[in-house]
């Protein structure tokens, strides 16, 4: 007998069923928000993975198109690999959840969640999440939760909780906030430059959302929840710290951290790690935990030196941004290109613009959104930190950093009325030391202005770090991370955004929360930042888009046609468009209410194939002049072609002046001629002259 339990979230029941699926995982809960409904389960392994510093945290989220009633496509009518959509919802569930596991736990654990219907209405993203914090809190995993997640939407300044379909087609926020008990845990938001303090109020607003959340969920584990169980500590061993401090003193540690490049500071470990393997080369067990004691004795050293003596490890101040530079038009022919340096992270962006023919489509769970149109993809080359490593192509974290880039630019971006092009950016990571999903937004908006994208603002990320002590009054909050800061300390609070307001944000900590002061503060100090990068910075590099896109960037004109007339467009299996697009080397796209675009890099052929449609879907009139090419003779006459699939017939007597016996005496094949139109004949058809043109 399975146990149900049930409350009203934002206008829908949320429901919960416990002991009915999956009883061999560890935790199960079949999660059902109005009619979505997803299969959330956690497992862990018997016993710690051997031989790693790090808790081994899977996190999946399966998108199943059955879910939408649909059959996959392509030969093996089956799901492939994750979408992207899929891989940043894993990434979603991830970040609030891991911080909550205990810090020496290495047991495998799988959190997996199987979409098995979708609700429009009914977010699966949101299901997920919050099946995820159900199933774990359930399970006899170690786990100090539960969590909640709230998603909040912005309609005409009113905030809206877990917004449906039609609520989010027009809503200027899309904020994703989870939180546990007492304080907020996790932020992702894109939103349409939503002002600072507006943007709190949403954060704060979710968060009390969450508490009922989470007294629901305390019923629930009250009711079904196992007892823990023990686990294998992974700890270091006190004794091996102490026997560290006395080869390495806290003092030589914070020589060999305190420096701007981190060339010198790896190597700097790189001998002190010599030193102790040889000093401990008798002791067996020491050496497999001698990784993690020296990374810890790093932590412990570069927090003391930011939090009690505010000092940095590259000697900056608490809210100095590393020196910065930026550049455009750096690589020639392509469509645009910006360089943005910040110390020793450097990212260039290439802006490509083509056809609307060329977005992405996209065939997922949600119906609402079919196709792409401005694509931001992000590299990671192993040279960017002087690494050897083969490409296996984007992982997780690219995709993350890729659509967070992208969120960041969508609001500025002009309409397809207003620039009828598909665009897509790539952020090349020639070098990475912290924060370069922040530094490609900076490039990306640059590298846009440059390829002539009219957006409506330049826009800046940048990113907070956090250091807190034993108390919650106790925390510096710095500007600008540099990759040790974000590798030792508990925050990356990544913003993203204009003058006017933020357009994205994604914060990421390894602490049980953040208190308000402590998000009102890397808030403020990250538009403090960015407002020094748009004026000081990228500004000066490019103040403003280029009036038009660049000499080898396609060239889109536009023309709208009636509906009705698309079919002779077209013609008959596309014959006559590609007959258009043969001549003159143009594309051209035709969308259902007659917007035609054609695009080319050839000012004359574009003006040809606007031309050629221009005739085709215009009715012949009496007194039309119209020039066309010989394609047909007759004993009677000959058929001249004005555009693909639009002819018309010249009779002999029409020829010519002077009368002639054969049409071939006057005409030949190919040849370009000038007809005016005499309108209907006897028999209805229309009638074209040669010799009545007006000279």
């Amino acid at each position: 007998m399975f146990k149900k339990f049930e409350m009203e979230l934002a206008g829908r029941t949320l429901r919960v069923d416990v002991g009915r699926v999956a009883a061999q995982a560890n935790g199960a809960a079949l999660m059902h928000y109005g009619e979505t409904v997803v299969l959330s389960t956690a497992t862990a392994s018997e016993k710690p993975r051997e031989g790693i510093d790090f808790f081994p945290l899977s996190v999946e989220y399966e998108e199943k198109l059955y879910a939408v009633g649909k059959i996959p496509g392509g030969f093996n009518k089956r799901e492939g690999k994750a979408s992207e959509n899929a891989i940043l919802t894993s990434r979603v569930i991830d970040r609030p959840m891991r911080p909550l596991f205990p810090k020496d736990y290495r047991n495998d654990v799988t959190l997996n969640n199987l979409v098995l219907s979708v609700d429009p209405d009914c977010s699966p993203e949101l299901t997920a999440m919050l099946g995820s914090a159900i199933a774990t809190a359930i399970s006899d995993i170690p786990f100090d939760g539960p969590t909640s997640t709230t998603q909040v939407g912005l309609i005409d300044g009113e905030f809206v909780f877990n917004p449906n379909a039609a609520q989010r087609a027009v809503s200027d926020l899309q904020l994703t906030v989870a939180s546990t008990r007492d304080k907020v845990i996790m932020i992702e938001a894109g939103a349409n430059e939503v002002p600072e303090a507006k943007m709190i109020e949403a954060i704060f607003a979710a968060h009390e959302v969450n508490q009922e959340v989470i007294k629901f969920i305390d019923t629930i584990v009250a009711e079904c929840g196992k007892e823990k169980h023990a686990y294998t500590s992974c700890a270091v061993p006190e004794e091996l710290f102490e026997a560290i401090k006395e080869i390495v003193t806290p003092e030589e540690m914070e020589e060999a951290v305190f420096t701007d490049e981190k060339q010198v500071r790896e190597e700097n470990i790189r001998v002190i790690r010599e030193k102790l393997e040889e000093a401990f080369a008798e002791n067996e067990e020491w050496l497999e935990l001698l990784g993690e004691a020296l990374y810890q004795y790093q932590k412990k050293t570069v927090r003391k030196m930011i939090l009690k003596d505010h000092k940095r490890p590259d000697g900056r101040a608490i809210d100095q941004i590393r020196p910065l530079a930026a550049e455009t038009d750096l690589i020639p022919r392509v469509h645009g290109s910006a360089m943005f340096t910040r110390g020793q992270t450097q990212i260039c962006t290439i802006t490509t613009l083509a056809p609307l023919s060329e977005a992405q489509r996209i065939d997922g769970l949600d119906e609402a959104e079919t196709s792409k149109r401005y694509m931001h993809h992000y590299n990671f080359p192993s040279y960017s930190v002087g690494e050897t490593k083969p490409s296996r192509g984007p992982g997780r974290r690219e995709i993350g950093h890729g659509a967070l880039a992208e969120r960041a630019l969508v609001p500025v971006l002009p309409s397809e009325a207003e620039f009828p092009y598909a665009i897509r950016t790539v952020s090349e990571t020639f070098e990475s030391n912290g924060s370069t999903s922040q530094a490609s937004v900076c490039a990306s908006s640059m590298s846009l202005m440059a390829a002539g994208v009219p957006i409506k603002s330049a826009v800046a990320g940048i990113s907070a770090g956090l250091v807190t002590g034993e108390t919650d009054d106790d925390y510096i909050v710095l500007t600008d991370i540099q990759g040790l800061e974000d590798f030792f300390g508990d925050m990356d609070f990544k913003v993203a955004g204009t003058h006017k307001g933020i357009t994205a944000i994604q914060m990421d900590i390894k602490i049980h929360g953040l208190t308000r002061p402590i998000i009102e503060e890397a808030i403020a100090c990250t538009k403090k930042a960015r407002t020094y990068i748009l004026d000081e910075v990228m500004s000066k590099a490019i103040a403003e888009p280029r009036a038009s896109v660049g000499p080898y960037a396609p060239k889109i004109r536009q023309m709208q046609i009636d509906p009705a007339k698309i079919g002779d467009v077209v013609g008959q299996r596309g014959k006559t468009i590609n007959a258009i697009i043969e001549q003159t080397g143009v594309k051209i796209d035709i969308t259902d209410d007659g917007a035609v675009s054609v695009c080319g890099v050839d000012a004359e052929a574009m003006e040809e194939a606007m031309k050629m449609i221009a005739i085709i879907v215009t009715d012949f009139e009496a007194g039309q002049v119209l020039e066309g090419k010989v394609v047909s003779i007759k004993e009677f006459g000959a058929f001249v072609e004005f555009a693909p699939g639009k002819e018309g017939m010249v009779h002999i007597s029409k020829i010519s002046k002077e009368r002639i016996k054969n049409v071939e005496d006057v005409l030949t094949l190919g040849d370009k001629v000038k007809v005016v139109c005499l309108g209907k004949d006897k028999m209805g058809r229309m009638s074209f002259s040669i010799k009545d043109v007006a000279e």
